[in-house]
């Protein structure tokens, strides 16, 4: 994955200055330039609000006014890339700032011109924080947008849990509130698209499970040839928690007849940065096919020595009728950023179908 400094740079503040000095060169643009020597140590998203910081600093006081060098900055094609973030941050600053009446949904709507040169979703937060409602009343039109960047927006902007950006507590509270957006784009023509509507309703399956079934279930009734697999996706969350109304909607039943045999660990103790080998054995003895999704669960030691389960994925798979597989992984204990390892006895069981089997002790240390 790039670093914080191969996304948003010197240069990439170097580049945004040349751009707005070519359209506005009376305001200088000194503390755009000077913000570009201040990123050292900041997170990716501290960049985007240091450069918004400066070009708030630097841009005119008006909305209107602000809004009409950044359109006409559009006009060059190299304004474009992760010198966008920092712009779409200042945009809604300056119209929620705004006294102006329809300065709001204006911003909104410099956010649509915007995002197809990097993406607005992190900007839109802020408009979602200030009036959710009010929002998400111009985001629903987006849903039917000719541009698939619009659209995608639309879905990724409104998400609960979107990566790198802020949370919207009120999203959070009223998780039904972007259920229009999704009816909406769920049979979007565009991949892209989709993926982003599969990404926010794993998002709302985290908020109410029943909530996120009973929407997929609905899509599964007018569905595109798209639409199972983009349930499949939107369920992992609740697949891998073994939730019934997930597993029952993705044919995925208790299994009967099926015997599993593991997990057969090649070592009972790990060296923290080492690997941990095992082996299963899953048997299909029944008379018809099995649809069988088969996961493993690491329990892995607190630092106040109980144990929290995680849940990775091994296969989906069918197995015929006296058909048996046999699958073997290798979980790495490398450090992470997202985890922190503590030695001591660990756990791994597997689970079929949500069924969890086969506990196995071990240490790591």
């Amino acid at each position: 994955m790039p670093t914080a400094d191969e996304l948003i740079s010197t240069t990439t503040v170097t580049h945004l200055v040349r751009v707005l000095t070519a359209v506005a060169p009376r305001r200088g643009w000194d503390g755009v330039a000077a913000s570009g020597t201040a990123l050292v140590g900041l997170t990716l998203s501290e960049r985007a609000l240091a450069i918004r910081d400066a070009l708030l600093s630097d841009l005119p006081d008006s909305y209107r006014s602000s809004a009409a060098i950044l359109r006409d900055a559009l006009a060059d094609p190299s304004f474009t890339g992760w010198m966008i973030w920092p712009v779409t941050e200042a945009v809604a600053v300056r119209a929620l700032a705004s006294p102006e009446a329809g300065d709001f949904e204006s911003g909104l709507g410099l956010l649509v011109e915007l995002t197809g040169r990097l993406t607005g979703e992190f900007a839109l937060r802020t408009f979602l924080n200030a009036d959710l409602d009010r929002t998400l009343a111009t985001v629903t039109g987006w849903t039917t947008h000719p541009d698939e960047h619009v659209r995608r927006l639309a879905s990724e902007g409104t998400r609960p849990r979107l990566p790198w950006a802020k949370r919207v507590p009120e999203l959070t509270r009223r998780p039904d509130a972007t259920i229009a957006i999704l009816d909406g784009l769920y049979r979007d023509e565009v991949e892209y698209v989709r993926r982003s509507v599969a990404n926010h309703l794993n998002d709302l399956s985290r908020l109410d499970p029943d909530l996120a079934v009973a929407t997929a279930k609905r899509w599964l009734q007018r569905p595109e040839p798209s639409t199972p697999r983009l349930v499949r996706h939107a369920m992992r969350t609740l697949v891998k928690a073994a939730d019934p109304g997930a597993m029952a909607l993705l044919g995925f039943p208790p299994p009967v007849d099926v015997s599993v045999s593991g997990p057969h660990l090649t070592r009972t103790a790990v060296r923290l940065g080492g690997e941990l080998g095992f082996e299963i054995v899953v048997a299909n003895n029944s008379d018809r096919d099995a649809n069988l999704v088969i996961d493993y669960v690491v329990h892995f030691r607190k630092a106040n020595g109980s144990l929290a389960p995680k849940v990775f994925k091994l296969t989906n798979r069918v197995l015929a009728p006296g058909q048996q597989i046999t699958l073997s992984r290798r979980h790495s204990f490398k450090p992470i950023t997202t985890r922190r390892y503590h030695p001591g006895q660990h756990g791994i069981e597997v689970q079929v179908n949500g069924v969890r089997s086969g506990m196995v002790d071990f240490d790591l240390g």
